[in-house]
């Protein structure tokens, strides 16, 4: 497995369980509802920029996207 791939998974797993922690949900339920409203899939594709960013702004721009894909995490 390529460098950058461990790095990217590391990171979405370290942002799910601060996710978790966030909204007071089990990491299972976190990684769900990121999946469920896109949250996943807009991580994927803005690692690039999101990857930089401190957690609770990631935390923040993710709760946005679900929340615009139909969530109520807020």
């Amino acid at each position: 497995m390529a460098r950058e791939d461990r790095n990217v998974i590391g990171f979405t797993v370290a942002l799910i369980s601060e996710f978790a922690n966030h909204f007071g949900i089990h990491p299972r339920q976190a990684y769900a509802y990121l999946k469920r409203f896109k949250g996943l899939e807009h991580l994927q594709k803005h690692y690039g920029v999101l990857h930089t960013q401190s957690f609770p702004d990631t935390i923040d721009a993710l709760s946005q996207v679900c929340a615009n894909n139909g969530g109520a995490l807020r």
